[in-house]
């Protein structure tokens, strides 16, 4: 199969699905949290697929450093999905598919980003 959209990269559908599964865990975050936490780990969520997406239109070297983005956007929300556990937010068993996902887009994302770089 070849790769003709990023949304052809599984990469790309499995960060979507975590983009997903963290809107769903904070729709119960309190009203208070709704411009500070619950804004930001929703932003850094989408921003994964979305810098994939990004960097695949760009292609080349430019690919490469937008999964960068992607990674660092990911390590971000992961922080933020376990400072929510840790201030009561959530249960953390709640949170065990989405640190899941988050585990293997982080061996993913380097493994495509050495892949592109093998290639040039």
């Amino acid at each position: 199969m070849s790769i003709r959209d990023y949304r052809d990269l599984l990469v790309w559908q499995k960060a979507m699905v975590y983009a997903k599964e963290i809107y769903q865990l904070t729709k119960s975050f309190p009203k208070e949290e709704q411009f500070g936490l619950t804004s930001q780990i929703r932003r850094a969520a989408v921003s994964v697929p979305s810098n994939i997406a990004e960097g695949h239109a760009r292609l080349g070297k430019e690919f490469a450093h937008f999964l960068s983005i992607a990674r660092g956007s990911l390590a971000e929300s992961e922080c933020q999905l376990i400072l929510s556990v840790d201030l009561g937010y959530l249960k953390k068993e709640t949170t065990k598919n989405a640190l899941s996902l988050a585990d293997e887009l982080k061996r993913m994302i380097p493994t495509l980003i050495r892949r592109l770089k093998e290639k040039n």
